[in-house]
């Protein structure tokens, strides 16, 4: 059985908009793509550390552990061997407590990047292909979230295109989900389940290639 990381924010824990309620495994999309990987011939699990308000390398003032660096090569290497690292994480450097543009985003991520490549695996564990997911861009913010992410979506904007660069930069897979879905109807912010279902059976088609053959 072969492993893949999804190291995300609310997006992927699967957060319910206007709630704080979370979706099933199985309509969230890290569940849907487990349950289509393996369906496509993959003996896979997802691991899912996902993590509400998480940022990518910087912290929230009002909640402690959002930083996405601290931690994260001890979590490489708790589970490793890993057949391969999904990065989905930015939607929180825009929040409006935060005057971050795409390019410190990218360089969040860059930074993410060099953490795993590091990370104190043991000898003879391969350093895992890491796939770079950009988030749907963030809408206009509805509802409670609405203060907490004003303006967001003007300082998000082109967060695909520099996420492209930097991955290409590091030798990194790249997909961008807004190809797929836009971000929530509801909140501006989220998936919707609809949303989930669409993302998680794109992300089959781009999986499937970068995982070793089945055994």
């Amino acid at each position: 059985m072969q492993h893949i990381l999804v190291y995300a924010d609310s997006l992927s824990w699967g957060i319910i908009p206007f709630t704080r309620n979370r979706f099933q495994f199985d309509q969230r999309w890290p569940g849907v793509m487990e349950i289509g990987l393996n369906s496509a011939g993959k003996s896979v699990r997802v691991i899912e550390d996902c993590l509400n308000g998480r940022r990518t390398v910087w912290d929230d003032p009002f909640k402690p552990g959002r930083n996405g660096l601290i931690g994260l090569e001890q979590r490489i290497e708790i589970h490793s061997p890993l057949a391969l690292v999904i990065l989905m994480l930015g939607t929180n450097d825009f929040q409006s407590v935060h005057q971050f543009n795409v390019l410190h985003s990218s360089q969040g991520i860059a930074t993410l990047v060099t953490a795993i490549r590091r990370a104190p695996i043991e000898p003879g564990m391969p350093v895992p292909p890491i796939l770079i997911v950009a988030p749907p861009p963030i809408d206009v913010p509805k509802g409670p979230l609405a203060p907490k992410f004003e303006g967001g979506g003007n300082k998000c904007a082109g967060l695909a295109a520099i996420y492209q660069e930097t991955a290409a930069t590091l030798g990194c897979h790249f997909f961008d989900a807004g190809h797929v879905t836009p971000a929530s109807r509801i909140d501006g912010i989220h998936l919707d389940a609809d949303q989930h279902l669409l993302l998680g059976q794109a992300m089959v088609d781009i999986v499937v290639p970068l995982l070793p053959p089945s055994r």
